[in-house]
């Protein structure tokens, strides 16, 4: 392991406000609520910060201050972290989507020079889990189980398996792109619809998410399976903590063979009808079912936030709930207009929303 690949997370004043940022916060209101109720067990007030592009995102209009910042592809986006960090005083940036991480974990440096830390693996790791054929060559290489995988260009030289196939983007996410074939006429028509294709052994079973817990020497302290029971757009809608050792080991072994973890990781698996588990996904970002494993017992902020505070979280590792189900719903953020057609800048205070279910 290279503890240089993994800096110290930055001291924070022992009394005070925490001041953490959301990155691309989207629909993540959960994941702030969660955060808010861990730094009130510290007994520490929390200041929640939000960024995203578009003030249609939900979670803009709840936490303390809301910031628009530019897309991710834009060339102000570190840049523009950067100034909200240094002018707001943030001691944590929390990422949540997989277009920015490679980013903020090159940036890691520059937002510790302003007292900030960043919940992110390292750049070695983060190139790993974007990218799914480095993915499948490193787990194979840790003795790891994961489909095969091919590249366009071993698929054309023909060095394949039998169909069928599961086609997907090399650095998609949220399922986007992903479409299985059941010969070469569809396997034609179907890459040519995907941005860098990548071909892997078709693989049917139920499907697993471990949200592992990766402190910041990069050893993994907790791994909590959800059974994935139900799938919107990606992320799961209906899910249930499972306490499964295969898994747990599973998702520890995926953890100790990246060595350069921080935070939470988030690994996708399928167990087939022969028990074997294999790797389907690794994001090195909290993940949208993470509410599950938290209301479970595994309090991830909480341990994040003490850790920041300069003391050393007691985690057991199997004290989660068996058993715990979550049955998501929609939900609604009701705004006035001068909170949508705002053109840019930030939200001084956007507690006071008023929230409707649907």
């Amino acid at each position: 392991m290279s503890l240089a690949a993994i800096p110290y997370p930055a001291a924070i004043p022992p009394k005070g406000a925490l001041r953490v940022l959301f990155s691309c916060v989207g629909r993540r209101v959960e994941l702030v609520t969660a955060f808010r109720a861990a730094a009130a067990r510290l007994h520490r007030p929390l200041i929640a910060h939000a960024t995203d592009r578009s003030w249609l995102a939900p979670a803009m209009h709840l936490v303390d201050r809301a910031h628009r910042s530019p897309p991710i592809d834009d060339p102000d986006y570190i840049p523009h972290l950067l100034r909200v960090v240094r002018r707001e005083g943030i001691h944590l940036i929390v990422p949540l989507i997989d277009s920015d991480l490679m980013m903020l974990s090159l940036a890691r440096p520059q937002f510790a020079e302003l007292n900030c830390t960043v919940l992110i693996s390292s750049p070695r790791v983060v190139a790993i889990c974007r990218d799914k054929l480095l993915s499948y060559r490193h787990l194979t290489g840790a003795g790891i189980m994961t489909p095969q995988t091919w590249s366009l260009d071993e698929i054309l030289a023909g060095r394949r398996a039998c169909f069928p196939l599961y086609i997907k983007p090399r650095a998609g996410s949220a399922a986007r792109g992903h479409y299985v074939c059941d010969d070469r006429a569809e396997l034609q028509v179907l890459a040519r619809r995907v941005t860098d294709p990548i071909f892997q052994e078709f693989v049917d079973g139920d499907e697993y998410t471990m949200d592992a817990y990766a402190a910041f020497d990069g050893r993994p302290r907790c791994v909590v399976p959800r059974h994935r029971l139900e799938i919107r757009t990606g992320e799961v809608s209906k899910g249930r903590v499972v306490m499964d050792r295969q898994l747990i080991d599973i998702g520890r072994r995926v953890v100790e063979s990246l060595a350069e973890c921080v935070g939470v990781i988030t690994i996708q698996v399928i167990r087939g009808p022969d028990r074997r588990v294999r790797v389907i996904e690794i994001n090195p970002r909290v993940g949208g079912g993470i509410p599950l494993s938290i209301a479970a017992g595994a309090d991830f902020p909480r341990w994040i936030l003490s850790t920041l505070a300069g003391k050393t979280p007691a985690i057991r590792p199997s004290a989660f709930q068996n058993g715990l189900h979550m049955l998501r719903y929609d939900s609604s953020v009701i705004c006035p207009a001068r909170r949508i057609r705002k053109p840019g800048g930030r939200l001084a205070s956007a507690a006071g929303a008023r929230r409707r279910r649907a």
